[in-house]
């Protein structure tokens, strides 16, 4: 026999039965925990992956999309995926994906523009994926999105919601409620640091703090416009700290309300003695500057978890309801950034 025949029939790589073998486990066994199967005992699981880790068995996807009809992976497009809202969103969409044994394939949209998206939907169609996650295409329509035909999707926060199945936070009670709080605490208007213009997420925020304003009777002050970053918080609150009658600011997020605290620090102007500051979003480092920022919390983890819910959903009965709408609620959470105005 020659050798190269003999190369031709030799094993490549360990088998399913070798890991089957050294876990002392059936073959179908294996295949139920590479399929991602919750009917396997958690014990039994665990000697199976060790199994494949000391022989570097990996299963194979296509045959596993043979075998079971999905490949167990879930994709997840977005733009800037290191923006506060993306970064929490994806730890809560990665998160809920492994509980339900599932992977997930994230797809960077290079930038904003219509273009950037199409190219990012295009790349996808190369994926195993039985199912997409969109997050904020905030510019996006169906229209000028293509996606691949039958793809079960769920989006969050972007101009998607509607025509796909959605998760959204509750932007415009949020904003109300920080609104809400200063005015209570006695301030005779708020002013604004807004997301930019291009933002449904921003231009929500912005609506409910004029809205409640006005219902107060109060003419809304002109906002000033960040983008997302600290440093757009930091050069918008340079301006506000050299009026001495600003008294209360509400910031589309937490990071301009960390940028606007540095700047009211440095002009001498006390946080919450003679300015009072909420953020909206929640992010961890807002519990631990000084003071710590009362902030409009958004719960990324349910959020996360009820994408996947949703996306699994269309996965395993293979349709999708496009009306359907889940809405998070947000929480108001006081910290050391308010307080009544100055007498």
């Amino acid at each position: 026999m020659s050798t190269a025949a003999t190369a031709g029939r030799r094993k490549v790589g360990p088998s399913i039965e070798d890991v089957a073998r050294l876990a002392g486990v059936s073959a179908q066994t294996v295949s139920r925990v590479s399929t991602g199967s919750q009917r396997v005992r958690p014990n039994t699981r665990n000697r199976v992956l060790t199994a494949m880790d000391q022989l570097g068995y990996s299963p194979n996807q296509a045959a596993r999309a043979l075998r079971s009809g999905t490949f167990g992976a879930l994709g997840l497009l977005a733009y800037r995926f290191e923006r506060t809202g993306e970064a929490l969103t994806t730890q809560g969409v990665v998160a809920a994906a492994e509980a339900e044994g599932y992977s997930v394939t994230l797809v960077n949209v290079a930038n904003p523009a219509s273009t950037g998206w199409r190219s990012a939907a295009a790349r996808l169609s190369d994926q195993a994926v039985d199912g997409l996650i969109i997050i904020r295409a905030e510019t996006e329509t169906p229209e000028t999105l293509a996606l691949p035909a039958g793809l079960p999707v769920a989006v969050s926060d972007s101009r998607l919601v509607g025509y796909y199945p959605a998760v959204v936070a509750d932007q415009i009670q949020g904003s109300i409620d920080a609104v809400g709080h200063l005015l209570e605490l006695g301030h005779r208007t708020v002013h604004h640091i807004a997301g930019p213009s291009n933002s449904d997420p921003g231009n929500l925020r912005r609506a409910a703090w004029q809205r409640r304003l006005e219902e107060a009777g109060i003419v809304p002050p002109e906002p000033l416009v960040g983008d997302w970053t600290a440093a757009s918080g930091y050069a918008a609150g340079q301006r506000l700290a050299a009026d001495p009658a600003v008294t209360a600011v509400y910031c589309a997020n937490d990071e301009m309300a960390l940028g606007l605290l540095r700047a009211l620090y440095e002009a001498g102007r006390k946080v919450p003695d003679e300015v009072s500051i909420v953020g909206f979003d929640g992010i961890a480092l807002g519990e631990f500057v000084y003071p710590p920022l009362t902030t409009v919390a958004q719960d990324y983890a349910e959020i996360g978890r009820t994408l996947v819910k949703m996306l699994l959903e269309q996965v395993r009965a293979q349709s999708r309801v496009p009306q359907e709408r889940v809405m998070i609620p947000t929480e108001l959470i006081v910290r050391g950034t308010t307080a009544p105005p100055p007498s």
